[in-house]
């Protein structure tokens, strides 16, 4: 980052320097390398699928990455959920029914390929913390992504405010789990989770594939709500069941560190503020808007505030992997701060246009972290983000040497879901 060299002031401008191009502390990316990976996994539909991915990793050739394959899923998933965004802007329009099924294969095709990362991580020695950091990065998207596939399957555009119910409690769900895994130290995986909540909504496109995404505008008999708001009552009443054990985790089992503290000796309410300061905002500025931003685009309303979730998640990922306290305040927030304040001062700014801003804004400030992220990791490990060196190079046997003692605990960078078994 090119910046002008003043006489006296190199502290500041080096200060400035890290502050643009480094996300992480030394002191962080030695704990990082530290890091050892632990869950508990008791999902149904695990173990039944290990045999589908076992079979499916050997198909893979050895000089295959592992984030390669992991990325690799995740653009399979996100564009197969933006075609249906493409026909159906606001999720109140009929999409057609072979997009749907595309849909449906390319989340299967994540699901997959998530699963078998780890171990083809472990089939070519090249297990790194990143790599679980990686991974759980690529689920953060993949969860808003879905979620929005969903609402567009079955039309939930047409019910606004269900719709901004399910993303809102997609995200806050998966930055829930990780925050009893920095409190515990600990990834917990219970009877009905990732994997089949997946399945799940590849069900709802399977069925919007066969009848239509119109079908689910029927209404219930005797109830008067209609079809559209099954998918958010389920997946709103197996999230209340999710949030009710992480949140025994949070509150009544003590916690990894000291005192029963967090991970990093912090307090174990203390991601709750990163938690209200995007939840918050969101339910503000669309309760709030007199120009109705959020009932005129919902779908970009939720991508840019969903960014914003992602780019606090990830940061409480990274929190529990470097055992670091979790900043309350993010650049990210900007975004959401701007809104506010746009309908504190009565509204300047038309919001519309305001909106695309934030989203460019936050979309352009999660990537920017994400490749800081990535490639700072990936220097000091002295390793490559998709690609593993040949067998007998430099750079591969000084992988190999200074990631010996975390092998066991970082190969397990696949998520836990009984994947690395």
């Amino acid at each position: 980052f090119p910046l002008p060299r003043f006489t006296g002031f190199t502290g500041v401008r080096n200060e400035i320097i890290m502050m643009i191009t480094k996300a992480l502390s030394q002191p962080q990316l030695d704990k990082l390398k530290q890091h050892k990976y632990c869950c508990s996994n008791c999902s149904l539909m695990d173990p039944l699928m290990q045999r589908w991915w076992c079979w499916l990793v050997k198909l893979f050739p050895m000089h295959v990455a592992p984030n390669l394959i992991t990325i690799t899923g995740l653009l399979i998933n996100i564009l197969t959920s933006l075609l249906l965004v493409y026909y159906s802007p606001k999720a109140d329009q009929e999409v057609p029914r072979w997009a749907c099924l595309l849909c449906c294969l390319g989340l299967f095709t994540y699901q997959s390929l998530d699963a078998i990362d780890g171990k083809q991580a472990r089939r070519t020695n090249s297990s790194t913390p990143l790599g679980e950091l990686f991974d759980h990065g690529c689920d953060s998207l993949s969860t808003l992504f879905v979620s929005i596939a969903v609402c567009c399957a079955v039309q939930l555009g047409m019910q606004p405010y269900w719709l901004f119910c399910q993303c809102m409690m997609a995200v806050t769900l998966f930055y829930c789990a990780h925050w009893q895994t920095y409190v515990s130290g600990m990834l917990r995986f219970g009877l009905i989770d990732v994997t089949e909540a997946q399945f799940g909504v590849m069900l709802i496109l399977l069925t919007s594939t066969v009848f239509g995404s119109s079908w689910w505008s029927k209404e219930l008999p005797f109830v008067g709500v209609s079809l559209q708001c099954l998918p958010t009552v389920f997946g709103t009443t197996a999230g209340a069941i999710a949030l009710f054990n992480n949140f025994k985790v949070i509150l009544v089992e003590r916690g990894a560190g000291r005192n029963g503290s967090t991970v990093a000796g912090t307090s174990v309410l203390s991601p709750m503020v990163p938690l209200l300061l995007f939840v918050v905002p969101a339910l503000m500025v669309a309760w709030k808007s007199t120009q109705a931003v959020f009932l005129a685009n919902p779908l970009l309303y939720m991508f840019t505030f969903g960014f914003v979730a992602t780019r606090v998640t990830n940061r409480l990922v990274v929190a529990h992997m470097t055992k670091n306290e979790m900043a309350y305040t993010d650049s990210s927030m900007l975004g959401p701060l701007v809104l506010l304040l746009n309908q504190f001062f009565n509204f300047p700014i038309r919001e519309q246009w305001l909106l695309w801003i934030v989203f460019i804004y936050v979309t352009y400030d999660l990537l920017a972290y994400c490749r800081n992220v990535c490639l700072q990791i990936c220097d000091f490990l002295n390793i490559e983000l998709f690609r593993i060196p040949l067998v007998g190079s430099n750079s591969n046997s000084s992988i190999s040497h200074s990631h010996q003692a975390n092998s066991n605990g970082a190969s397990t960078r696949s998520k836990a879901r009984g994947k690395n078994n």
